[in-house]
């Protein structure tokens, strides 16, 4: 930077990517009727809206009513791609169904290309061990969309976490983790805004 510029505060492009909010979509990965995740990603977004740090919403997939990829039309997959370019990072609220992701995840994750690639995500998992086996699952996939997973992944466990398996009652051991994943998911992707 040269001195005239740093004399009337003219920022870099990097500069300013650095210091604006980021758009982070917290996504329900699952359509089902009695659904628990709207729980989960209100309870991420509480904590995350306190931090200030970043621009947080919640993306319900079971808005945008995709049919299987291939199978029909998909008047909503143009909405989908769109609003998943409008963010810059994202938060998978992520259950466990066979050791896997819910299809409804999958064929959300199909759906698009472009619209995820060179950004930074973080996964809440719940499930009998904490859905751990369908973050694994996850974090393979994203791989290949070029999406940048960040380590820290809170688990949530359907024995200790929720009441009757339907009520979300988190414990506060969490709340730790919850941060320490926005931490990760923000600084990546702010860095990563730089090169799209």
């Amino acid at each position: 930077m040269g001195f005239l510029d740093k004399l009337f505060k003219k920022t870099t492009k990097e500069e300013e990517v650095m210091t604006e909010k980021l758009n982070i979509g917290i996504i329900l990965g699952s359509t089902r009727d009695g659904r628990v995740s709207p729980q989960v990603g209100e309870w991420v977004k509480s904590i995350a809206d306190k931090r200030g740090d970043a621009n947080y919403e919640i993306v319900d997939i079971a808005e945008y009513k995709l049919p299987l990829l291939g199978e029909g039309e998909a008047p909503g997959a143009a909405a989908w791609n769109e609003k998943l370019a409008s963010l810059d990072g994202f938060v998978f609220i992520v259950q466990e169904y066979n050791h896997s992701i819910t299809g409804a995840l999958k064929n959300a994750l199909d759906y698009a290309r472009e619209a995820w690639n060179n950004k930074s995500a973080g996964i809440v998992s719940y499930g009998s061990t904490g859905g751990a086996r369908a973050a694994e699952h996850l974090r393979g996939i994203m791989g290949e969309l070029m999406i940048a997973d960040v380590r820290t992944h809170p688990t949530l466990s359907l024995f200790t976490d929720f009441e009757n398996f339907s009520t979300f009652k988190p414990q506060d051991m969490h709340l730790d983790n919850v941060n320490l994943m926005l931490d990760q998911v923000n600084a990546w992707g702010k860095a990563l805004k730089t090169i799209r």
